[in-house]
């Protein structure tokens, strides 16, 4: 899902961010990859703290529906680690999304031969100062408790328009409206992020700066799809190369509202219906 993608962004740019905050520790952090040997299976974030010879596994949870389920998972990857780079090994699920399941509230895998622990962070639990406070999870900051949904977004977009750095401003906006949708309905989200940081962002401006250019139809046609290719990889990762040829022979408009759809597309169903929709002539 796009949520799980942004998140795992965050924490391979911000790895040092993370580790703070999961770890409580100042440690150099490498970013390990996330395939592990033996059938490869990926894992959403493996960073590495070198000084502590410490490997801190982050699995970010939109659903809590999984096959395998979860507590099983982090099984399976804590073996994997170990065996792989045999270190301690911190492993944290952080659900997204606000739910009653209880494998949101499950912190071990336990059979009848053995158990295995593994620490559950809940968003909706977390207090908002230290998001708000961190342009590195500030894009989290829309999940966390709150009484008054209107504050806190005031707070997430006053936090938002403090990056001194545009490029850094635009960015972090932009990965901010897309997970504040786990909690909050678009109108109320486009009232404090979009309408007044959201035109910043990179989607925004590009989309607006590609309606505004007159010029060669050609080259307008490839830096719109150069846009939208980046948006899906970084929502679905690799594409099949039917779905990409679909989006290879839409038009400037049609690309132009992909970008503006995929706000909204999380899944690669709704994807498939939408280019198949637009496809018909």
């Amino acid at each position: 899902m796009s949520t799980d993608n942004v998140c795992k962004l965050l924490a391979e740019k911000y790895p040092q961010d993370f580790a703070r905050w999961l770890l409580a520790g100042e440690s150099p952090v490498k970013v390990l990859k996330t395939e592990l040997s033996i059938e490869p299976i990926r894992a959403d974030s493996v960073t590495f703290l070198r000084t502590t010879s410490r490997i801190l596994h982050i699995e970010f949870q939109t659903l809590t529906k999984s096959t395998p389920p979860i507590p099983l998972r982090m099984l399976d990857y804590f073996v994997r680690l170990v065996r792989q780079y045999d270190v301690p090994i911190t492993q944290v699920v952080i659900f997204l999304q606000e739910t009653n399941n209880e494998i949101a509230f499950t912190e071990e895998y336990v059979n009848e031969m053995t158990s295995h622990r593994y620490r559950v962070i809940r968003m909706w639990e977390q207090d908002s100062p230290m998001f708000l406070n961190n342009p590195a999870l500030l894009p989290l900051a829309p999940l966390t408790r709150t009484y008054s949904p209107e504050q806190l977004l005031s707070q997430v977009a006053q936090s938002v328009a403090k990056i001194p750095s545009k490029e850094s401003r635009q960015e972090i906006a932009a990965y901010t409206e897309i997970l504040a949708g786990l909690k909050f309905e678009k109108d109320l989200i486009r009232r404090f992020l979009s309408e007044d940081m959201m035109r910043e962002s990179v989607i925004y401006q590009d989309i607006e700066q590609k309606g505004e250019k007159k010029g060669e139809e050609q080259g307008k046609q490839k830096e719109a799809l150069s846009f939208c290719m980046l948006l899906l990889n970084q929502r679905f990762g690799e594409l099949e190369s039917s779905i990409v040829e679909k989006v290879e022979v839409l038009s400037v408009e049609k690309l132009e509202a992909l970008g503006v759809a995929l706000l909204n597309i999380s899944q690669m169903d709704d994807l498939i219906a939408w280019l198949e929709e637009k496809s018909t002539p």
